[in-house]
């Protein structure tokens, strides 16, 4: 696998670990789980088209035909999944959260084998029971006493998101566009179709109350959206989807080491033990080198 890719779905894997930072003050100020997803989608949205415009001096196209992978990215992958895993946040520990979004790997490999015809080999296999044990290790789910049954079920339901958007991301890229303008698509639709669900008045009261409100915002439509859909878009370009997927368990990782540093939640030594699982499965998923080869996409 091409090093550089790895290195841009490992750099979007450690901005989502920090999710939890910024959506944790948000919603103690009063902002829901809706209004955040909204939030973070307008701004993206917002960043990445005037990015577009500024670079290329032209607005980006699609094909009619291909409007339906954008809809489902918007609705399933953006703003279904935001709300899901925003929710899992807050109701269960932000480590759990983490690894619950990390079964998607086990779902983007079937649906790749059907899809795009990805191997599934013994290689992938092990690399990925590794890391999933590592972050269930990591984020001490076995030792947890602060887990709720409609915590993991959101949580499971943001994993099957997060696989979707991986998948359609992959088709998308593979029918000639670029990670800017997937990126910037798919916010705009999530944006949209989260509006009636958002008390617009509400949210620009929050915003004009304190000045650390509009500063986690930009944090998170900046940080936790922008920055790390453009690198794991980028990265899927000469990645297989379940590959993606198995190299972004670096999140839990990222998620558990933030939050014992800024939420005081305990970093035991079988959590330890965990982070050095998960990136033992990275060395293993990359013996030998082996990688797929994919189609050239255009840089936008």
């Amino acid at each position: 696998m091409n090093i550089t890719s790895q290195l841009f779905i490992v750099i979007a894997a450690m901005c989502w670990g920090a999710t939890g930072i910024v959506t944790r003050p948000l919603a103690a100020a009063g902002f829901t789980f809706f209004e955040m997803t909204e939030t973070r989608s307008i701004f993206a949205s917002v960043c990445l088209f005037a990015f577009l415009l500024l670079v290329n001096r032209k607005f980006p196209k699609f094909r009619f035909k291909d409007i339906w992978i954008f809809i489902c990215m918007g609705a399933i992958g953006s703003a279904l999944m935001g709300i899901l895993y925003y929710y899992t946040v807050e109701t269960i520990t932000m480590a759990a959260a983490s690894v619950l979004l990390y079964i998607s790997p086990y779902i983007a490999i079937v649906m790749s084998a059907f899809i795009f015809k990805e191997k599934v080999t013994l290689q992938k296999l092990t690399a990925l029971f590794i890391a999933f044990a590592g972050c269930v290790m990591t984020v001490g789910v076995i030792d947890s006493g602060n887990l709720s049954a409609v915590g993991i079920l959101s949580g499971i339901g943001a994993a099957f998101c997060f696989a979707t958007q991986t998948i359609l991301g992959k088709l998308a890229l593979m029918r000639g566009y670029g990670p800017i303008t997937v990126s910037a698509y798919f916010y705009t639709i999530a944006a949209i179709l989260l509006i009636p669900f958002c008390d617009l008045g509400n949210m620009i009261s929050l915003i004009g109350e304190s000045g650390d409100n509009l500063k986690n915002l930009l944090v998170l439509g900046i940080f936790i959206a922008v920055t790390p859909s453009l690198c794991y878009f980028k990265g899927l370009q000469k990645t297989e989807p379940g590959r993606a997927l198995i190299i972004a368990y670096i999140e839990p990782l990222t998620a558990a080491v933030l939050g014992f540093a800024v939420f005081n939640e305990v970093l035991t030594p079988i959590r330890i033990l965990g982070m050095a699982l998960i990136l033992l499965s990275l060395f293993i998923l990359n013996i030998q080198g082996s990688s797929t080869k994919n189609p050239s996409v255009p840089k936008n």
